[in-house]
């Protein structure tokens, strides 16, 4: 206790410090209060980069010389005390020498916010409202069909299928990446050039009101919603609110335009008459027939009447199907021909950390490291029984930002994977690691369960772990901001 003790103060003052600090704000996407507060729970600064290292981008290099230099400062200021009192009161200038040299490293780093928040505030805020203020007169006078897309998962995935797709026939813009804020969809709306036929709109929800005021500022003709699922629970503290807050989008757009993926159960409360719902039984009436899954794609027939359309993508997973069966049947219904949908369809590959599979010394690595939810693990865990191998392997640190459904969340979590029936789990030692223990346990999971601490060690030698034959299922990110 004592060691431990000693360590975490020595840590204070390492040269690791200053790094770990800007890592530390860097890793929390320069937020002062994520920041602070991972900053009084660590114990050990010179282990804060567990997972990662510092991108020294320039920002990161500036905000590193002015702490290193304000540092080394303070403790200047601390040695010149010392020695000033050294005729005179000495005491005295041990005392402010010995002050000015313990609380250095504890003032700079919260002297590391303030350029951060007086930004925010007086430079950046401003300038974002500006920016959001003209894209609301560029979306409400853009003749395109507008699509919202919102949803605790699969979001991304879905604008990227519609995108691809429609695009076979039609101009389509649609949001970059992940970036599905109102000042992402601002940037977005300054590369507008007013002749696209469909805008492609990715809506994110950080906090409750989130989703109605993107529908206020993007003024949608059409919306779709991927599904509800625990996340984000930091700010919505319940699923219930969280869905509040996603089908809000629905009330943006006219009745019939709004379309739900109705696959999960937690989707149930919130869907009325006004909502067009599909599933991986159909879309838009189509119906869905012989379904093939692999890990080199996902097959189907789609069927209205006498009209067939035989579609591959190269997407994995049988939670694939329902997507992909509303992106061709709302192509169809837009006027593309069977055969654009069918050539856009086959144009889909998976994105990157979300299911992707790849070869690696002979194994099948499958990467949904993006993943963020229980829906996604069921996804996955499904993926992976259904396959076959020489062995199975799963590996993940768990969920985050799951609030008060933290531990029934990650105990239903270690239940799925042991429906999977992996031959070997591992885990990354953290917070909620018991809890999907004790799901193995309650799923009485017969194979090995490994623990592993290094994370970053575990996936740059994932090599040496693997053999021919092998089906390794990835899944889910741990930032070293959470614990």
């Amino acid at each position: 206790m004592i060691l431990r003790a000693l360590r975490a103060v020595t840590s204070l003052y390492s040269p690791q410090y200053p790094v770990s600090l800007v890592y530390m704000l860097q890793s929390t996407e320069y937020q002062a209060g994520p920041f602070l507060a991972w900053w009084w729970r660590t114990n050990n600064f010179t282990k804060v980069m567990k997972r990662r290292k510092l991108d020294r981008t320039k920002a990161a290099r500036l905000l590193l010389a002015g702490l290193v230099g304000g540092l080394l400062a303070q403790y200047a200021a601390a040695l010149v005390s010392a020695a000033f009192y050294i005729w005179g009161d000495f005491a005295l200038g041990l005392y402010i020498a010995a002050v000015l040299w313990l609380l250095a490293p504890i003032v700079w780093a919260h002297l590391l916010v303030l350029p951060i928040v007086l930004g925010r505030l007086l430079v950046v805020k401003p300038r974002q409202e500006r920016h959001i203020a003209h894209s609301r007169l560029v979306f409400h006078s853009h003749p395109a069909i507008k699509i919202a897309i919102a949803g605790s998962y699969g979001k991304t995935s879905m604008k990227e299928l519609l995108a691809t797709v429609l695009s076979e026939a039609k101009n389509v813009a649609a949001t970059p990446g992940n970036k599905n804020v109102a000042i992402s969809h601002a940037y977005f709306a300054k590369r507008l050039t007013g002749k696209e036929e469909v805008l492609i709109i990715e809506y994110g929800e950080g906090e409750p009101g989130d989703v109605a005021q993107f529908a206020k500022n993007t003024k949608p003709t059409h919306a779709i919603v991927t599904g509800v699922a625990p996340a984000h629970l930091d700010k919505y503290k319940t699923v219930q609110e969280a869905g509040n807050d996603i089908f809000a989008v629905t009330d943006a757009v006219p009745a019939g335009q709004a379309y739900v993926n109705a696959v999960t159960q937690n989707i149930k409360p919130f869907l009325d008459d006004h909502h067009v719902h599909f599933d991986e039984h159909g879309a838009l009436g189509y119906r869905v027939s012989n379904v093939k899954i692999s890990l080199t794609g996902t097959s189907f027939t789609l069927i209205k009447g006498t009209k067939k359309i035989a579609l591959h993508s190269e997407l994995v997973g049988r939670h694939q199907v329902a997507t992909l069966a509303f992106v061709a049947a709302f192509a169809l219904e837009l006027g593309l021909t069977p055969a654009q949908v069918k050539a856009g369809v086959a144009k889909t590959k998976p994105y990157r950390h979300r299911m992707q599979p790849y070869k690696l010394g002979g194994a099948w690595i499958i990467d949904d490291t993006y993943n963020g939810n229980i829906e996604g693990i069921r996804a996955g865990t499904k993926l992976l029984a259904e396959v076959d191998a020489k062995r199975k392997l799963y590996v993940s640190p768990g969920l985050v930002d799951q609030g008060a459904e933290t531990e029934p969340v990650h105990i239903e979590m270690g239940q799925l994977i042991a429906e999977a029936q992996p031959d070997i789990v591992v885990l990354m030692a953290n917070s909620v690691t018991p809890y999907i223990q004790k799901g193995l346990e309650w799923g009485e999971f017969k194979g090995e369960i490994r623990v592993e601490h290094n994370p970053l060690e575990f996936y740059m030698n994932l090599e040496h772990m693997v053999a021919g034959g092998d089906v390794v299922l990835l899944q889910n990110d741990w930032t070293d901001n959470y614990h």
